[in-house]
């Protein structure tokens, strides 16, 4: 007989209805708090921070700003500040040190209209290169910034022109295995997706996925690239194998669908095992899923170029978390299996991810 015990399982551990709209939510590293970033009723930006406290949720901080807030990342900040960076409905970046939040610490017009997307690496790594914080919206741009430069941006990504310029969804750095080398991947509505390469300021890979692209995520940042996640509207998910490039095929890909058959929105990799992914639905669904790779991820062609080989997934665990789509999803950082979620029901969660260690 098979114990049910013995499977994963996602538990909800605490739950806070809310008068907003939330649209990310970030754990503050080396802690038990989380902030939250979203929109007010009345269209104004929303900034809360929590913590966890025994078995209550703790409001430390609810402040109103002037704009709607869309995306929110710590991964440019180091443990010493903690400086969290924001992007908004008017295309603003700014960044806030959560004790002093009146103000931002700095801010900047980075984009035309709404920031989509945010990431930020660096900052809590050495030898992995500068602090940075990756931007993208509406306009099409890719923008990257560097927080002890904060006049311009240190590289932008522009469409060839304004009227080809496609809505980019997504953003994601990784390939920072050093202090040269550093990748950004982005993802549009079209469903095309691109491997900007900073070391030399160029489109390093290209493709397209055939739906919108909601997320693309490396599975780790600070390693040479491994593989990546790319989701997508009507249900389906890729996950590239990043290591091995046919000059005509480009890089294998397992494309798997999802449980539900609905828009997905995130796949988190568990920052204590890259194999291990927490994929969220617009039906309000959360899956856990397990890369396991082929016995070899490298064969060779008839004319002797090397092409990749794609592995598969498995299905560890689902749960209905919702009735509206999972919006935001973050795993922490410091305890394993712990995670904070959003979704449009305007209700922030805690979750539990039992047995991951056991996968």
């Amino acid at each position: 007989m098979v114990d049910a015990n013995s499977s994963p399982q996602i538990l909800e551990h605490l739950s806070k209805q809310l008068q907003h709209t939330c649209f990310d939510t970030k754990w503050v590293p080396s802690s038990a708090r989380f902030v939250s970033v979203g929109s007010n009723p009345r269209d104004t930006g929303n900034l809360s921070v929590y913590e966890l406290d025994g078995s209550e949720l703790k409001c430390l901080k609810e402040e109103e700003k002037k704009v709607s807030f869309k995306c929110a990342t710590f991964g440019h900040a180091s443990l010493s500040h903690r400086t969290l960076a924001t992007g908004d409905f008017h295309g603003n970046l700014a960044v806030w040190d959560l004790e002093k939040s009146a103000h931002p610490a700095w801010t900047t017009k980075a984009h035309v209209n709404i920031i989509n997307a945010i990431d930020g690496f660096g900052g809590q790594t050495r030898g992995c290169g500068a602090p940075e914080i990756a931007t993208c919206g509406r306009d099409g741009r890719v923008c990257i910034w560097d927080p002890r430069q904060r006049d311009a941006p240190v590289a932008a990504l522009e469409p060839e022109s304004a009227d080809a310029a496609r809505d980019c969804w997504c953003v994601s750095f990784g390939n920072a295995h050093n202090n040269d080398d550093r990748c950004v991947l982005a993802g549009y509505d079209n469903g095309d997706v691109k491997l900007f390469d900073l070391r030399v300021n160029a489109v390093r890979w290209e493709t397209n996925v055939k739906n919108g692209v909601c997320s693309v995520l490396f599975d780790r940042k600070d390693i040479e690239m491994n593989k990546v996640s790319v989701c997508c509207l009507e249900s389906r998910f890729h996950v590239f194998d990043m290591r091995t490039k046919h000059p005509q095929k480009g890089y294998a890909c397992l494309t798997e669908n999802a449980v539900a058959n609905s828009t997905i929105w995130g796949c988190e990799w568990l920052p204590q095992n890259r194999e291990v992914c927490m994929v969220r639905s617009g039906d309000g669904g959360l899956s856990l899923y397990r890369y396991h790779y082929p016995d070899q991820r490298r064969l060779q062609d008839a004319e002797g170029l090397h092409y990749g080989v794609p592995g598969s997934m498995t299905l560890e665990a689902n749960r209905q978390i919702s009735t509206q789509p999972v919006c935001s999803f973050d795993w922490s950082p410091d305890k394993e299996g712990l995670c904070v979620m959003a979704s449009f029901d305007q209700c922030l969660r805690v979750g539990v991810v039992t047995k991951t260690g056991k996968i």
